[in-house]
């Protein structure tokens, strides 16, 4: 299933996907999979991933009882079909398909359940192992994979293959996951020769060694400076806000199956840690003064930024740098590309002793006069690569990962100041460390607002569709600030103070999103799209590749693409952090303790 154009059986479904839809809409998702209901995980927290959803039967029932599906369909035709029949809130559509699954790895979701309904006995044999594998690093501890395999004779006009039991029995197995149910069944549409089996694989714990590995890095792993933490430290930060930059450059049967980051985001988040750590000469080696001498990475660009003055705040995607400045930024991120390659990367290992990390450098380039941050200028510094389960473990839990860090890197610091007869407060070894997010800044939005408003322009809220009144409007956060500080121009919208009060730090739920589709991507187009200064343009892109799931930062992005990313990010945060969700048509009425919320 490599080419949707030549597979046959993507064609197939393809050219009679009206007659197909109605089917499978014949049936019912309990007569199909009655035997999978009680095994499903309650809705309201569980994501659902259906492989192969064709016409969309099976994700409307799990969406209408609360749970959240990615529907994957390669089928164009038939994805169209099954989006017009069931038009769900709390379904996604994807192009994507076995064994690589490359668009779904991107989106950073982990699943309570995976369903394959009549799919595998279209994945070639030796093409299995490795459709297996990137199903089960897509499980939550303890997800089901949920299978019904055709028994019956091949039709390879329609790339109908053979299947076994045995086969899914040897797979999980090799996978650290146990087949929880086997059954079979009668074919459902009345046909003689075909039945078929049941089968659930469940993974029983992390299934990967991820969270051991962390421990082993942070706690036990030998460490002669404070450079493994770092490392770590920095692919937590963009696993948590950057992941639009991972790329998976698809790995075969006897791939290593990591992930690839740019070297130049991994050694910018880099120089950013280290900035305010040198400032206040805090000391990263044993025997280290806490002055950039003897710090690998501390070469003429470093030691520029510091004469500059260059905040680290100031190191994000969408910054524009130039002239000293830019030069400076260059060689900073090639001097710590280089010692991230040669010391942390290279020493950072499993228990059995193989490198945990690679990065591989490019070819210097000279230092530029002008530079902004975003995917092409970080890209060309290099490739740093991470074992797939790992960054997977960093995306969902690197609230809880980072502290960790932080507190041994506390504890190491304080360590080398005791060996040289020195005492460090804890206070300023903290905030040092702290990770210093921009102030919130809305004013681009409000000075969009009031440019529309002069030029004629009606603004609604977007949630409400209310027309705003002239001095009042706020700008909201869609993703609040509260639970994921972001201020790129794809989170900032228009809304009532109402509304804007009462939405406070919550999550809008999938309904209330899907409701304000329309009104969000008309904002964008005229807040953003359309502004006169094309650098505003080209900000609203770069930020929305870089933050939000599931967009390559090498293509341009409509905004269907966007408002489905924006809404994957709101699933990754109810997942991963339990951010409470807010609906709109009930919102409660203000009262004088919601009142006096600050407003999101």
């Amino acid at each position: 299933m490599q080419d949707s154009k030549q597979d046959p059986a993507i064609r197939w479904y393809h050219e009679r996907a009206e007659h197909v839809a109605d089917d499978y809409e014949s049936l019912s998702f309990p007569d199909v999979h009655n035997w999978l209901i009680y095994r499903l995980p309650p809705g309201g927290d569980s994501t659902v991933l259906d492989v192969g959803a064709g016409s969309g039967r099976d994700a409307a029932w799990l969406a209408e009882r609360g749970h959240e599906v990615v529907a994957v369909e390669p089928a164009a035709a038939l994805r169209g079909e099954a989006a017009r029949r069931h038009p769900h809130p709390r379904i996604r559509w994807l192009d994507d398909q076995l064994p690589g699954l490359e668009d779904v790895h991107r989106l950073g979701l982990c699943f309570d359940a995976i369903l394959l309904s009549a799919v595998w006995m279209h994945v070639p044999e030796g093409q299995r192992a490795r459709a297996f594998r990137k199903l089960i690093t897509l499980l939550k501890p303890g997800g089901l994979l949920a299978f019904t395999l055709r028994l019956g004779p091949e039709a390879p006009e329609r790339g109908l293959r053979a299947v076994s039991v045995a086969e899914l029995r040897q797979l999980a197995a090799g996978h650290g996951a146990y087949v929880e149910h086997v059954g079979e069944s009668a074919d459902a549409l009345g046909r003689p020769e075909v039945s078929w089996a049941e089968v659930v694989i469940r993974l029983p714990d992390d299934g990967t060694g991820a969270l051991p590995l962390l421990r082993h890095i942070i706690l036990n792993d030998e460490k002669s400076a404070t450079y493994k933490l770092a490392l770590l430290r920095c692919t937590c930060r963009a696993a948590d806000g950057m992941d639009g930059l991972a790329r998976s450059p698809g790995d075969d049967d006897d791939g290593d199956g990591r992930v690839e980051l740019p070297l130049g985001l991994v050694a910018m988040i880099w120089v950013r840690l280290f900035l305010p750590l040198v400032r206040q000469r805090l000391p990263q080696l044993p025997r280290h003064d806490g002055t950039p001498r003897g710090l690998g990475f501390a070469g003429d660009g470093f030691r520029k930024l510091l004469d500059l003055d260059v905040a680290p705040e100031e190191l994000r995607i969408g910054v524009r740098f130039s002239d000293d400045r830019a030069r400076a930024l260059s060689m900073a991120l090639r001097e710590a590309a280089e010692t991230i390659r040669n010391m942390p990367a290279h020493y950072t290992t499993f228990p059995g002793g193989d490198q945990v990390f690679h990065a591989r450098r490019a070819r210097p380039s000279r230092a530029q006069d002008e530079a902004i941050i975003d995917a092409p200028f970080l890209w060309q510094y290099g490739v740093f690569r991470i074992p797939s389960e790992l960054w997977r473990a960093l995306q969902r839990f690197s609230v809880w990962v980072e502290p960790a860090l932080i507190t041994e890197w506390k504890r190491l610091m304080a360590d080398y100041a005791d060996r040289q007869g020195q005492q460090l407060a804890p206070a300023m070894m903290e905030q040092a460390l702290d990770w210093r997010e921009p102030q919130r800044d809305v004013r681009l939005a409000r000075e969009r607002i009031e440019a529309l408003r002069e030029a004629g322009e009606p603004i609604h809220c977007v949630w409400s569709g209310r027309l705003l009144k002239q001095s009042a409007f706020e700008v909201d956060h869609c993703i609040p600030w509260a639970a994921w500080p972001c201020d790129d121009l794809w989170n900032l919208v228009p809304a009532t103070p109402k509304v804007n009060g009462n939405k406070g730090a919550r999550l809008p739920d999938a309904a209330t999103l899907q409701d304000a589709e329309d009104r969000l991507k008309r904002w964008w187009e005229r807040a953003w799209q359309s502004a006169p200064e094309t650098t505003i343009a080209e900000r609203f892109r770069r930020e929305a590749a870089a933050t939000l799931p599931g967009l390559r930062d090498d293509q341009s992005h409509d905004l269907d693409s966007v408002f489905s990313a924006l809404d994957l990010r709101r699933i990754r945060l109810k997942q991963d952090q339990q951010v409470p969700e807010w609906c709109y048509r009930t919102y409660p009425k203000p009262t004088a303790s919601r009142g006096s919320r600050r407003p999101d």
